[in-house]
């Protein structure tokens, strides 16, 4: 997924269009190892308290989700947070960041700030009071670079701010179960794995998508 096709002016959709409405990736895991068992069951259970963010952060952050993922479930909005929020309260390092970016925890943290800085030269409060159009319009800035100056952004760069934001979030999204099966994701391949790897050929187990939701032109078998 491109950066550009992140923000769009689609707030307040709360459809989501669901390929594969029988499939349930967890009638799969008699198939997976114990390991795997446990850590996809660990996603469906109530989650731990936040080890980074504040409760202004969390509630900032589940904003921001809702827009870029336009997926309005609590549920899910919440795990993507706790997954953001256990990587930044780990302390593990970054594989790679790229020069004169602060370490994410800083640039996230410091981030969320200048949005409220921001959302006050925009439109007079914080980015939390702000509704949705205003919302949108003030990551849409941050995305193309163009948000309204600042000096926080001479230590906080507001595109580096954007990708870390929408790649984080993409991620912890599409790390949940229940979207795994509306995706048609048949989960982790350990110990089984794909044995019909020809274009257009599935495995027998995999997800099919209905008559009804099947795209022109489609050539699962």
């Amino acid at each position: 997924m491109k950066n550009s096709d992140v923000i769009s002016n689609n707030a307040g959709s709360d459809k989501i269009d669901i390929h594969y409405p029988d499939f349930n990736v967890l009638d799969l895991m008699d198939e997976w190892d114990s390991h795997t068992k446990e850590i996809v069951r660990r996603r469906l259970e109530p989650l731990p308290d936040r080890e980074f963010f504040t409760d202004r952060e969390a509630w900032y952050m589940g904003m921001i989700a809702r827009h870029m993922v336009y997926d309005y479930r609590d549920d899910i909005i919440e795990w993507v947070i706790h997954h953001f929020d256990r990587k930044l309260g780990s302390g593990i390092g970054e594989s790679q960041r790229k020069q004169g970016t602060p370490p994410e925890a800083v640039l996230v943290r410091e981030g969320l700030k200048a949005l409220d800085h921001v959302s006050h030269l925009s439109f007079g409060k914080d980015f939390g009071e702000l509704d949705e159009k205003q919302q949108f319009e003030i990551l849409a800035g941050l995305q193309m670079g163009k948000a309204p100056k600042i000096p926080q952004w001479s230590q906080v760069p507001q595109k580096d701010l954007f990708d870390k934001l929408v790649s984080e979030i993409v991620a912890a999204y599409y790390s949940h179960p229940a979207i795994w099966s509306e995706i048609g994701y048949g989960g982790p391949m350990y110990p089984r794995t794909y044995v019909r790897i020809e274009l257009g050929l599935t495995e027998p187990w995999e997800a099919r998508r209905t008559e009804k939701n099947r795209g022109a032109g489609s050539d699962e078998q």
